[in-house]
């Protein structure tokens, strides 16, 4: 594809600042280190780390850091205000993001100032931040509701007072690609400094507007990983970096390998999951179960896949259900090292069929077991549970315990805590086992079957051995019992 890109694309990450700001997440010192050292060797240039003026405690973790010899430039979110550059400055943070309403609605309702009183803060603020030594990227926020006069005469009042950078912000979502083109090719034929893209996802449209503004002449995006931020989230890192890598051909910088691995670790460390349909890094954008896909996949994966999923990280899954054809199941049983009949093979397909026809989510580990039963295959487990207990309740922390047989002979007693009984219970199986197999949960789901108090739940993992990754389900009307059988059955299928 033809394009218009800059020579020098550059990415800053706003994961730990507008990404925390997620309803319902509020990250560790120690969290945005292991964040801030997955995006440094990923490849991000600017990491944004938090707002210097919130409180000691994100100070606190934007000085370590700042302090952690990282190669990427450390920035502080400011407003226009000195006492935000003061404490920018106590966290020994490279840069800030100088962020100033330009629309009338936040100039007249928010800060209750004129232009000219605007302009004037602008050149005090920034010449002030300058003088301190700090590296000043100059946000216009609103900026797609603003006067683009206005904005204008902003964007020259700042970089007259020192500013490096200049930054348009698309704070409620509101602009659309064509519109954005317009913008950036007026500011890039404006102004000589790098000019960066902040979007938000409020219709949808901040990838799309943030590549629309990369081909007009903005020279830096700002993301986050998964796309999280306040209210539909901001633009997504790894939507911008692999749309640039492959429809536009452009090479990022970026290393795609970690790409996965970086959605996963910001995902756990900030409890927000990625979407099942979510481009690039959600559970089924390499997942297939239809028949004619898989057939079109055996004979070359790039009819039913814009890219291999090795590159940026991932596997391809197959899935099976009522969608499920020959081809699908051919590959399973191969995983497993089973030879079928035509009337087999026949037979597994009809059984996957009918549990797909029933709702059914149908698992790894209930496909070993179609197979086997149609092959009439005998698998010991290799695990069993003689007894467990769950101590929790009202300022008790939660603790269990649990007797194991392991390979028919070994018993084991094992015992965890955790946040809650399940996650304790799962916590002492694994341990039962760590001698023998290192099994990483990494997915966890609970579905109701039926109503009322007595409802029967079905329990849903995804486990992880050595890379070998399996699904396996439980269902009862406990649901520590159901986690139990489904991590239980898990276990055994993996260590076959």
């Amino acid at each position: 594809m033809t394009n218009k890109l800059p020579k020098d694309i550059r990415f800053l990450d706003t994961t730990l600042r507008d990404g925390e700001q997620t309803p319902g997440v509020a990250l560790l010192t120690k969290d945005k280190l292991l964040i801030a050292h997955k995006l440094d060797t990923l490849g991000v240039k600017i990491i944004e780390t938090g707002s210097a003026i919130t409180s000691e405690g994100e100070r606190e973790a934007i000085r370590a850091v700042a302090n952690e010899g990282l190669n990427a430039e450390i920035c502080s979110y400011c407003r226009v205000r000195q006492e935000d550059i003061d404490f920018a400055l106590e966290c020994d943070v490279d840069s800030i993001h100088l962020v100033v309403p330009v629309s009338d609605l936040h100039i007249e309702i928010k800060l209750k100032k004129t232009y000219t009183e605007v302009l004037q803060m602008i050149r005090d603020i920034v010449k002030y931040a300058k003088d301190k030594g700090l590296v000043v990227e100059l946000s216009g926020e609103d900026a797609s509701r603003a006067n683009l006069e206005f904005l204008k005469e902003v964007y020259a009042v700042g970089i007259k007072a020192g500013a490096d950078r200049i930054c348009f912000c698309d704070t409620v979502g509101l602009l659309v690609p064509k519109k954005t083109s317009e913008i950036f090719e007026e500011l890039a034929n404006t102004f000589d400094v790098p000019i960066a893209i902040h979007c938000h996802d409020d219709f949808g449209f901040a990838t799309a507007n943030t590549l629309a503004a990369l081909e007009a002449g903005a020279t830096q995006a700002h993301v986050t990983v998964n796309g999280i931020g306040e209210r539909a989230g901001n633009t997504s890192l790894e939507e911008v970096v692999m749309s640039l890598e492959k429809i536009y051909e452009y090479n990022t910088g970026i290393v795609l390998k970690d790409i996965y691995s970086t959605s996963r670790l910001v995902s756990r460390l900030t409890g927000i999951p990625v979407a099942p349909n979510k481009a690039i890094v959600g559970g089924n954008a390499f997942t297939h179960e239809a028949g004619i896909h898989i057939h079109g996949l055996i004979a070359d994966t790039s009819t039913y896949e814009p890219m291999k999923p090795e590159i940026i990280g991932r596997q391809r899954k197959i899935v099976l259900g009522k969608h499920t054809g020959k081809s699908s199941v051919i590959l399973a049983l191969k995983e497993l090292d089973l030879d079928v009949s035509d009337e087999q093979l026949n037979e597994i397909v009809a059984r996957i069929k009918e549990l797909g026809d029933k709702g059914k989510h149908v698992t790894d580990a209930d496909f070993e077991v179609v197979a086997e039963t149609v092959l009439g295959v005998v698998s010991e487990p290799k695990v069993k549970l003689q007894q467990f207990t769950v101590v929790s309740g009202n300022k008790v922390t939660p603790t269990a315990s649990v007797i194991l047989e392991i390979n028919g002979n070994k018993i084991v007693v094992k015992s965890s805590v955790g946040d809650g009984p399940v996650d304790a219970v799962i916590g002492a199986l694994r341990k039962g086992i760590a001698g023998v197999a290192d099994i990483r949960l990494e997915e966890y789901h609970v579905d109701a079957i039926t109503g009322g108090t007595d409802a029967l739940v079905e329990v849903w993992v995804k486990l992880n051995r050595d890379g070998k990754v399996i699904t396996a389900r439980g269902a009862r009307t406990d649901i520590i019992m159901a986690s139990v059988e489904a991590v239980l059955e898990g276990i055994n299928r993996l260590m076959k």
